[in-house]
C-alpha cells in the first residue's frame, strides 16, 4: 500500500514538473512615454517568484500595472529594467510556453472551434501529428460535440472555454490568464471558475491569473498578490491557506477577504471599497 502510495506521489510530481514552469520576476521596471514626452512609471521594483504548478493572482485597482506585468510574461513587451525567466530562461519575446487567454477569447469567426483550438499547432507545422490531442482539450474544457460550430453559434461562457483550449492543447509551462471571466454573468463566471481549477488540477500548469475580483483570487488562488496604484509594486502577498475545494461563505474566506479590502482601502482612501 505504502508502496503504490509512493508511485502516485512520484506520478503527481513528474506531472507538474514536466508541465509547470518557475517564473522568476526580478527587480521589473516599466516605463512608458506619455504625449509631452515624459516619462509614465507603470511598474516599480517588482520582484516575484512563482513556484511550478503554482495559481497565483495578480489584485489591485485599475491602472496598477496588473496587465502590464502580464504582458511582460508573455514576452508581448519588454521591461525598461530588470528581467523576468521562465525556467532560467530569460523571456525575449513570444513563445508557445507563455500561453495567454484574454478576457475577449479572440476566437476567428471564420474558424469552426476546432480549427479555432488547432491554429497555434498549425502555425507551428506539427497539427498532423497532435491531430488527437485537439479533440482531447476540446473534450477536457466540455465542448465535445461543438467541433463544428462557429464562435457566434457558442455563449460567452463557452467561447472562453474554447480559447482556454486553444491556450492549453500548446502545452504551455504557464498560463497567463487576463481577466478571462470579467464578461461573464455571475453563474457561468462561477462555474467557470471551477472549470479553471478542475484543468487546473488535472493538467498542473502554472497559471497567472490577472482579476479585480477580491473573492475570486481567494477562491481560485494558491497566493494573492496585491498591487499598489501606479507606479505598480508589490504591496503584500497573501497565503490562501484554505483547502480546496473551498466554501465562498468559509469564515477564514471572509478573514482573508477583509484582510485585503483593508490593505486596498489603505492604499487608495479616497475610493469606497464598492469601487474594488
Amino acid at each position: 500500500m505504502a508502496e503504490r502510495i509512493d508511485q502516485m506521489v512520484i506520478a503527481a510530481v513528474k506531472k507538474i514538473s514536466d508541465g509547470s514552469g518557475a517564473l522568476a520576476v526580478n527587480n521589473v521596471q516599466k516605463l512608458f512615454v506619455d504625449p509631452t514626452g515624459g516619462n509614465i512609471t507603470a511598474l516599480e521594483a517588482v520582484n516575484l517568484d512563482i513556484r511550478p504548478g503554482e495559481f497565483i493572482s495578480l489584485l489591485g485597482p485599475s491602472g496598477c500595472g496588473k496587465s502590464t506585468l502580464l504582458r511582460l510574461i508573455a514576452g508581448l513587451d519588454t521591461p525598461t529594467s530588470g528581467s523576468i525567466a521562465l525556467d532560467n530562461e530569460v523571456v525575449a519575446g513570444p513563445h508557445y510556453f507563455r500561453g495567454l487567454v484574454f478576457q475577449d477569447p479572440t476566437l476567428f469567426p471564420w474558424l469552426t472551434i476546432r480549427k479555432n483550438v488547432a491554429v497555434g499547432l498549425d502555425a507551428r507545422g506539427i497539427l498532423k501529428e497532435k491531430e488527437e490531442e485537439v479533440d482531447e482539450y476540446i473534450q477536457l474544457v466540455g465542448l465535445a460535440g461543438f467541433e463544428s460550430s462557429y464562435p457566434y453559434q457558442l455563449s460567452g461562457g463557452m467561447a472562453q472555454r474554447a480559447a482556454l483550449a486553444r491556450a492549453l492543447v500548446n502545452h504551455p509551462k504557464v498560463l497567463l490568464m487576463d481577466e478571462p471571466l470579467g464578461a461573464l454573468d455571475a453563474f457561468t463566471r462561477m462555474n467557470m471558475q471551477d472549470e479553471i481549477l478542475r484543468i487546473w488540477k488535472d493538467r498542473g500548469t502554472t497559471i497567472v491569473f490577472v482579476t479585480h475580483d477580491i473573492d475570486e483570487a481567494i477562491y481560485l488562488s494558491d497566493r494573492v498578490v496585491v498591487m499598489t496604484p501606479r507606479p505598480g509594486k508589490i504591496a503584500k502577498v497573501f497565503d490562501i491557506g484554505i483547502e480546496r475545494p473551498r466554501s465562498r461563505n468559509y469564515p477564514d474566506f471572509f478573514e482573508i477577504r477583509s484582510d485585503i479590502l483593508e490593505l486596498l482601502h489603505f492604499a487608495e482612501k479616497n475610493k469606497p471599497e464598492y469601487y474594488l
